[in-house]
């Protein structure tokens, strides 16, 4: 729901009926009101009510009588309402076709029990919830919101389910005096835990301890003899390529390296080489960026040291026909040309193709060509022709790619007219529409 638009929750809570209602409408009347939606709940007064949680939300409520579909209609006209959100086993079918009638307001229909509605989008966001149940119950219209990916969690279960914990270890006496520069950057991000590890060697061990004071999320360990239990308890490790590296590898936690002395550059290499996360040079957007990556669990994955398993992957994905009717070069590429070209990327710097993984999955491929460092690059992006949803999770990173690493002013695509899929994603993530030549489309994307 866009913002200015006026959405009425229609539900009420008491000792008979109970008060889930009201508080799973709290949460989906937190997600319209980020989004600039004004929120108003209308409420009975009956015994045993939370109606207090809405005004402790800062919500307007209106008191109603009852569950009159015309004392609903009236208040409907009278606060010029945009979407009403049906959260009542009293208010039926009959009475949301009338509502629908009278009004032509949108309406969202809770429902727990397949039960029939007249609505223009039906949620049932229990776990259980099969939306082909629906089919006949609801208008063919309707949009279903059925099952987990729906499923309504107050902000408190939010963060414990996303929640990640990072240990930060810059070295016992941070020489290069990273640990605040990284906490910085960690502070953008929501549902962080952050253990730092240092020592009393450390000459910025007061700074630190100033900076983090008050911060609760933060917790500074000096001189630990229990660094195998944090990172144990750790989701990922932001380290340098030292000892604890060795460490951290052994106990198979994810991490992003940043090397600090000359003596850690034979590490870096052996990890640059194996596709891990690492910053040769301190870089505040490129830590950011990996972070990011870190936090979806997501993996990129450079062509140019691919293992013989990830060339084969995407070579299958490349000659997929499904793939293949969208590029410039439609036939299909050899499989020794394809190891030819993937050896040339070596000697390049105005291109760079990734390999993304998310968890165990190889979702897509992404890559920028016809790089002009700080300037201009020309995207280009496919998802695994077997997975559906990826695209958004694809764009997402490689934008973030090209605008924190490779600091670009502008992202250019060119995509062939009858893509829709693919004219469709770009425009959602803001490309615009600078020209057309023949079949192709050429868009843009400024920083």
């Amino acid at each position: 729901m866009s913002k200015n638009k006026i959405i009425l929750f229609r539900a009420d809570s008491s000792s008979t009926i109970g008060t889930g209602h009201i508080m799973r409408d709290l949460v989906l009347a937190q997600k319209y009101a980020k989004k600039g939606a004004k929120v108003i709940f209308a409420v009975r007064e009956l015994d045993g009510n939370i109606n207090h949680k809405i005004d402790e939300a800062g919500f307007q409520r209106v008191r109603v009588k009852g569950n009159s579909k015309k004392e609903l209609v009236t208040l409907i006209k009278k606060l010029s309402i945009d979407l009403l959100v049906i959260d009542h086993y009293g208010i039926n079918a009959k009475k949301e076709k009338y509502i629908k009638k009278k009004t032509g307001v949108k309406i969202l229909s809770f429902d727990d029990t397949y039960e029939k509605h007249h609505c223009d989008i039906l949620l049932n966001h229990n776990i259980y919830a099969d939306a082909q149940k629906y089919k006949s119950l609801v208008p063919s219209e309707c949009e279903l919101r059925c099952g987990q990916k729906y499923t309504l969690l107050r902000d408190e279960f939010l963060k414990v389910k996303k929640e990640k914990t990072v240990l930060i270890a810059m070295g016992g006496a941070d020489t290069a005096e990273l640990n605040i520069k990284i906490l910085k950057i960690l502070n953008f991000f929501q549902y962080i835990k952050v253990n730092v590890v240092t020592t009393t060697a450390n000459k910025n061990l007061s700074k630190l301890q100033k900076y983090i004071k008050n911060k609760h999320w933060i917790t500074l360990h000096i001189n630990t003899s229990h660094l195998a239990k944090l990172i144990k308890e750790s989701d990922f490790a932001i380290v340098t390529p030292s000892v604890i590296l060795n460490e951290v590898y052994a106990m198979q936690l994810p991490f992003i390296a940043v090397q600090t002395a000359e003596n850690q550059a034979d590490m870096a290499t052996y990890l640059f080489e194996r596709n891990e996360m690492v910053i040769e040079d301190f870089n505040l957007n490129k830590l950011r960026f990996f972070i990011e990556l870190q936090l979806k669990n997501i993996q990129y994955k450079n062509f140019i040291f691919l293992s013989p398993l990830e060339q084969r992957i995407v070579h299958t994905f490349r000659n997929d026909k499904r793939i293949r009717k969208w590029m410039y070069t439609q036939e299909k590429i050899t499989y020794k040309s394809h190891l030819s070209y993937l050896r040339s990327l070596a000697q390049r710097d105005d291109r760079v193709y990734f390999l993304v993984q998310k968890g165990c999955d190889y979702i897509g491929v992404v890559d920028f060509t016809n790089i002009k460092k700080k300037e201009e690059a020309e995207l280009g992006i496919y998802a695994n022709p077997d997975m559906k949803g990826q695209g958004d999770t694809l764009m997402q990173t490689i934008l973030s790619y090209g605008f924190k690493v490779l600091e670009l002013q502008k992202i250019k695509a060119n995509v062939f007219c009858n893509n829709s899929a693919a004219i469709y994603l770009y425009k959602r993530f803001g490309f615009v529409i600078v020209a057309q030549k023949k079949d192709l489309l050429y868009m843009e994307l400024k920083r």
